[in-house]
């Protein structure tokens, strides 16, 4: 077979203290984060990373001073090249939004190998157009920049790949079982949120979280299992998408329940899973009076989620469409205007 190059999206993390405010400065810049034209939000962005720099400092010291992030997502270009082995000559490139190695240092390794076909793969099982729309956004402009020619089909999502349920399931199970001890425990599935205007203007996100959710609540196959979906990550003044994992955690503690948390929009290890879930959640699930806290680990190279990928990269690339979900075809309800397959499949 031809050479083939996926390219791996994901968003990026700081790699030192000194690359916390220029992470977010990239991060708050980025239109589809912050709607205001230039130069205002570039003002924004400098002044929120300005403010929000030692804070964000002090999260990332909690764990060692970096984020895990980019190590993680390179496990996993390494374990979707054993994976896919069999194809031939196959490389994973690993392309972050807002930090090192950027969209543009990742299209231009791409362009040196000269791959005959190009695939794009989000790790963010849910589309959102603050995520995947964005990173789809910046590939194309560098590509461009780049003089890469070779076709390129991208899989947009894949909430319920069977590969990630079962992954997420497996890793619940344990958890549910040790939880018990302490009563009849509240499984949370924990999101990243979103403003509510974002969703509002047809952003597909949290419908397509909650078919995650209730894909992995029915692969558990647990009749009476106790579960719900929550969001974490609440930022600024603006209405967010809820209920809030925190509040979802003084409710459990309230009514005395265990509390498993598990990571539903997240496949690896980062700040928001290592300080805000491990740290900060559990002192509150603590405070709260939660007779048991438990949280889930990420995905990151499970046999499974690796699997489901894979899987997913040999129907793209043998079918050849430029862009597709993971199952193919459009999945969200006409509703949700900003699926990227309304302008591909209208």
């Amino acid at each position: 077979m031809s050479r083939v190059a996926i390219v791996l999206f994901n968003l990026g993390g700081p790699d030192a203290p000194e690359a916390v405010e220029p992470f977010l400065f990239n991060l708050f810049n980025d239109k589809a984060i912050i709607d205001l034209p230039q130069p205002l939000r570039r003002l924004v962005a400098r002044l929120i990373a300005r403010r929000r720099g030692g804070l964000a400092r002090e999260i990332y010291a909690k764990i060692g001073g970096a984020s895990p992030l980019l190590a993680n997502t390179r496990a996993q270009a390494a374990a979707l090249e054993a994976e896919l082995a069999d194809l031939g000559e196959l490389r994973c490139f690993v392309a972050m939004r807002y930090w090192k190695p950027l969209t543009e240092e990742a299209a231009a390794a791409v362009r040196r190998y000269e791959p005959a076909r190009i695939l794009l793969l989000p790790l963010y099982p849910q589309f959102s157009t603050t995520t995947t729309a964005s990173a789809r956004r910046a590939w194309q402009k560098a590509a461009k920049a780049a003089g890469i020619a070779a076709p390129t089909s991208m899989v947009c999502c894949y909430p319920r790949q069977r590969g990630f349920v079962e992954a997420v399931a497996a890793l619940v199970r344990p958890a549910l079982a040790e939880a018990s001890r302490s009563g009849k425990p509240r499984l949370l599935f924990s999101a990243h949120g979103l403003p509510k205007r974002v969703v509002m203007r047809g952003d597909p996100y949290q419908w397509q979280v909650e078919q995650s959710c209730a894909a992995v609540a029915a692969a558990l196959g647990q009749p009476e299992l106790d579960w719900q979906i929550c969001y974490q990550s609440r930022v600024g003044p603006l209405e967010w998408i809820g209920p809030a994992t925190d509040a979802a955690i003084r409710e459990a503690g309230r009514e005395r329940r265990p509390v498993v948390v598990a990571p539903i929009a997240f496949v690896s290890e980062h700040s928001e899973t290592l300080v805000e879930l491990d740290i900060e959640y559990r002192a509150l699930a603590e405070r709260s009076g939660v007779p048991d806290y438990r949280r889930v680990p990420t995905v990151s190279v499970a046999e499974s989620f690796i699997a489901g990928l894979a899987a997913l990269l040999r129907k793209t690339l043998t079918e050849g469409e430029a862009l597709r979900s993971g199952e193919g075809g459009r999945i969200c309800p006409a509703a949700w205007k900003g699926c990227p397959l309304t302008e591909a499949r209208p």
